[in-house]
């Protein structure tokens, strides 16, 4: 496994904008995530993975500040290096949950307006500044390959439209770094590859970071640059081709074989029987 704390290695020379540090958190009075460990740098695609219970929404939350660590053992969170958040890093933290694509049908809000949500901030909200607040808009829209359905009803967006347009709204904020929980839920095949392109393009070209939560492990295998397998604990950290198989990853979890282990058995028994 690389050494993932080490601003030097493989993944970039750079600062980590995020650092997780013995980090222990807890939900109606039982640990959730225990120990975790590990550091995201610029320019990274990473895939946190793992079972249901796992602990990866309340690891995005503890990230987001939504839940705290437990006192006396809860370890730390650091972006950019700093122990506290300004609220400029805030700002530079794109936050999309699964519900952000669960937009109402009969919603009346073009994709432009939509995305135009995430470039308002107290600066502008009253009108400052609205040239700029545009170009955000503009830019947001252009990366995201939507500038030809910019002026369309949400209402009309296919399902992987709908998460381009609530990714965004994310970059119009100038959200540096991208968190995003399950964005594949509900999407077909070709709008998923195009989803899973568009994140890579970011990181590539644009030099956004991108943490995200999928089930789909076959998806964040071919997409991600790195994979994060949590479980309590993180279980692997690593570049994606060296996720191990499902047979691995079911020893990993302390996960046996029944039927090997029934087979094991009987013979046992038989062996026994035999030589009574």
């Amino acid at each position: 496994m690389a050494d993932l704390s080490d601003p030097t290695s493989k993944y970039g020379s750079q600062v980590p904008i995020l650092q997780v540090k013995k980090l222990t958190v807890a939900r109606s009075r039982s640990i959730v995530i225990e120990d975790v460990n590990f550091s995201i740098s610029e320019g990274e695609f990473v895939g946190l993975v793992g079972p249901n219970g796992s602990g990866k929404t309340t690891l995005l939350l503890t990230i987001l500040g939504l839940l705290k660590p437990v006192p006396l053992m809860g370890g730390s969170i650091q972006f950019y290096g700093k122990g506290d958040a300004s609220q400029k890093d805030i700002r530079k933290i794109g936050w999309v949950p699964q519900a952000a694509a669960n937009l109402p049908k009969h919603i009346r809000i073009t994709v432009r307006e939509l995305v135009g949500l995430g470039a308002l901030n107290a600066e502008n909200m009253f009108g400052f500044d609205r040239k700029g607040r545009r170009q955000r808009v503009d830019r947001a829209l252009e990366m995201t390959g939507l500038v030809d359905v910019a002026d369309t009803s949400v209402s009309k967006l296919s399902g992987g439209q709908i998460q381009r347009s609530v990714i965004a709204r994310a970059l119009a904020s100038e959200a540096e770094f991208l968190l995003l929980d399950e964005p594949l839920v509900g999407v077909d095949r070709a709008s998923r590859n195009s989803l899973l392109k568009l994140l890579d393009d970011l990181c590539h070209d644009q030099q956004k970071t991108v943490l995200m939560v999928s089930h789909d492990l076959t998806a964040i295998r071919q997409s991600a640059h790195r994979i994060i397998y949590l479980e309590g604990d993180v279980r692997f950290d690593g570049p994606s081709e060296e996720l191990p198989d499902l047979s691995s990853l079911a020893s990993l979890r302390g996960i046996q074989h029944v039927h090997d282990h029934q087979h094991s058995d009987h013979r046992h028994d038989h062996s026994i029987e035999g030589g009574r």
